[in-house]
């Protein structure tokens, strides 16, 4: 059984029952381990929350990093962003939920560690959007709340998004970047 292991099945659980109903006997149960053996691996149920998040926030930045990376003009690479990001969300729909609705859960201690690597996170989103700015892609907005406008669209998609209903990850991101890089008013 390895930590990871262990995590993946914590944020199904989390993601299913929230993290206050969440036992950890129902984690060790999940990945079948006794409930003293599961605390050779993980000392607390606030420990396993904090690396849930932990592994989420990783995901989502060496995504965006791996978009930035690539020598795009700043409105496609905002598009190739917002896609890869929507398609995790929605492939990861646990760990996801449990990034965005569970967070408010942490102890004071394990919050403030958090707060930087999700601060790293919404940063990129700041500089992409700032690079635009530069570039003269965009008029004058505030990156930082485009950003969190932007990522507060695409985070709401866990709630109501179905596998199998009438608009797939891909299309939904093309909707939200044309509504974003365009706007409602007609030219």
């Amino acid at each position: 059984m390895t930590r990871d292991e262990i995590l993946s099945a914590a944020a199904q659980i989390f993601s299913q029952k929230g993290f206050h109903a969440t036992s950890m006997q129902d984690i060790a149960e999940a990945v079948n381990l006794q409930k003293a053996s599961l605390y050779h691996h993980i000392s607390s149920k606030q420990e396993i929350l904090v690396d849930v998040l932990d592994m989420a926030l990783d995901l989502f930045i060496d995504n965006m990093q791996a978009v930035m990376k690539r020598p795009l003009a700043p409105d496609e690479m905002l598009r190739q962003a917002m896609l890869t990001y929507m398609v995790t969300i929605l492939q990861e729909r646990d760990l996801a939920a449990v990034l965005l609705l569970e967070h408010r859960s942490l102890e004071p201690a394990l919050h403030a560690r958090h707060i930087p690597r999700r601060d790293r996170f919404e940063s990129l989103w700041r500089d992409l959007i700032q690079q635009g700015l530069d570039e003269g892609y965009y008029y004058s907005v505030d990156p930082a709340m485009t950003a969190r406008a932007l990522l507060g669209v695409m985070n709401w998609v866990i709630t109501w998004y179905h596998p199998g209903g009438s608009l797939s990850a891909e299309q939904i991101s093309r909707q939200y970047a044309d509504l974003f890089l365009n706007g409602l008013k007609r030219r």
